[in-house]
């Protein structure tokens, strides 16, 4: 017994198939994206709450909540400047790497000058974390 199969029905599989894969890829990043907001507005929150009433209770837990604050600020804009370290450093390793790639393919146009841009870029990223953001004071 055989099936006959209709070219057509083929084709339309092969199609909805990356469709309806990259439908739920999409929408899963965005419920994914959505929870952690959410998540993360939920601690801030309480945090805020805690802080609260830490502050409200005595003088001494004052001085621990704003101390704790302080250290938390601290913490974030640490982060922070790692995080536009290590993005500048990568950026500006992407740029060298295009240009020895584009040299590599095409060596009678300087068609490599484009790895000029994420490289800039890099060195902009690093020149501003190093140079220019504001220093934690100590």
């Amino acid at each position: 017994m055989a099936f006959d199969v209709d070219s057509n029905a083929v084709g339309m599989v092969a199609v909805a198939i990356p469709v309806v894969g990259s439908i739920a890829l999409f929408s899963f990043l965005a419920v994914a994206a959505w929870s952690d907001a959410r998540r993360r507005e939920r601690e801030e929150y309480y945090r805020s709450e805690t802080l609260k009433k830490i502050a409200e209770s005595s003088g001494e837990g004052a001085k621990a909540a704003i101390e704790l604050m302080r250290e938390q600020q601290k913490s974030v804009t640490r982060r922070r400047l790692e995080g536009m370290k290590l993005g500048g450093l990568i950026t500006a390793v992407v740029g060298i790497g295009v240009m020895v790639l584009l040299r590599g393919l095409e060596h009678e146009e300087p068609v490599y000058l484009a790895g000029l841009i994420p490289l800039l870029i890099g060195l902009a990223l690093l020149a501003y974390t190093f140079v220019l953001a504001p220093k934690e004071a100590a």
